[in-house]
């Protein structure tokens, strides 16, 4: 999948996606890109909307994040990545973004994935925190059969009885959906981890496995985070994930 004429998901190099859980200020934002950028980053996740499983978590910037997101892309030189939740939000950012992700919680967002299917832009789609492979790849048929091929599949952990990690992620399922697809796989090691410690691991792994790219939170202050800070590393470890991530997907 080439996004932006400059990037290839699925391609022979691995592509480093990497932003804070949700845009906080432009001033962060734009600082945190420009840093992202000279690490070796290729995408910026910006997500503005966000689906929380509390209703008195932070909800993201709405729609006073789209000016936010192009100084990021004008200042940065960055692809812009956003999470929309409904057909509504698919409209307004689709001008504005390189890419749209489909979150776990709307998988099976049907009438999203319709809507987003008629929308000429490259889809990451996450893996549900419930959903079997078979059930990831019949929501991607959605956006295939609707008109949209560039199509990404994202695993990010499924829910198991395991709690020391906050979700556990499945490994497996990187070669089972390269053997069973066409489409190109990534891994979100942050999510699946909810640990900053575990993220390089985990990133080794899913590289080692064959996946295509990696998605990670990065925050400048992670301990100040509005949201998701327990499992958001620095601009300088990016930069060190970076550096070897190369190496472990060449190997």
């Amino acid at each position: 999948v080439t996004v932006g004429n400059s990037v290839c998901v699925g391609g022979d190099a691995v592509v480093m996606i990497a932003g804070p859980c949700a845009i906080e200020s432009e001033e962060g934002a734009v600082s945190l890109a420009k840093q992202i950028k000279s690490a070796g980053g290729h995408v910026f996740r910006g997500m503005i909307f966000k689906p929380r499983s509390s209703p008195y978590s932070f909800q993201g910037l709405g729609k006073a994040g789209i000016p936010v997101l192009r100084q990021v892309r004008e200042q940065s030189g960055l692809l812009i990545l956003t999470e929309v939740r409904d057909p509504f939000e698919a409209e307004l950012v689709a001008d504005h973004v390189d890419i749209i992700q489909v979150g776990t919680r709307n998988m099976s967002n049907f009438q999203l994935l319709k809507h987003l299917g008629q929308i000429r832009k490259p889809v990451i789609l996450k893996r549900g925190m419930g959903s079997s492979l078979e059930e990831l790849l019949c929501a991607a048929e959605y956006l295939i059969s609707y008109g949209n091929t560039d199509v990404i599949l994202c695993e990010r952990g499924i829910r198991t009885f395991e709690h020391f990690t906050r979700f556990s992620l499945d490994i497996g399922a990187v070669p089972a959906l390269k053997e069973l697809s066409h489409l190109p796989v990534i891994v979100d090691p942050s999510h699946a981890s909810g640990k900053n410690s575990l993220v390089w691991p985990l990133t080794q792994a899913s590289l080692a496995a064959g996946a295509d790219g990696v998605m990670l939170e990065v925050h400048e202050h992670p301990e100040a985070a509005f949201s998701d800070g327990t499992q958001s590393i620095t601009p300088a470890e990016f930069a060190k994930i970076s550096g070897r991530a190369g190496k472990v997907a060449a190997a």
